[in-house]
């Protein structure tokens, strides 16, 4: 495999993990979930969706490799594969908060 077809593949990956991304219900299922693993009940009533509505959320942030459910008796609960991904999240959210007082601050010099 070439250097550019490497590229290429890692460019995909990073494309396919930012649209796993790009539902807020899944970025607040990731939060949910960062500290310890929980079931598709608890995921969904602590963000406040159905139950269905969460299951399909979470195939999707498994298909993609950012969660993984463990087998508990008769229930699965899912936990977060990386915890860096919860960083890379807060990161983006401290890069969304300083966009937000820069804009604010151009507001109030108006």
């Amino acid at each position: 495999m070439s250097a550019n077809d490497l590229h290429k593949e890692v460019t995909q990956l990073h494309a396919d993990l930012c649209s796993a991304l790009a539902d807020p219900r899944r970025i607040l299922l990731l939060y949910a979930m960062s500290e310890e693993a929980r079931n598709v009940s608890e995921l969904a009533e602590s963000i406040g969706i159905s139950q269905p509505a969460a299951s399909r959320h979470l195939k999707i942030l498994r298909d993609r490799g950012l969660v993984h459910p463990i087998r508990q008796g008769a229930s699965v609960e899912y936990n977060i594969s990386d915890q860096r991904l919860i960083d890379a999240l807060d990161l983006l959210r401290d890069v969304l908060r300083d966009r937000l007082t820069y804009r604010a601050s151009l507001i109030e010099s108006e």
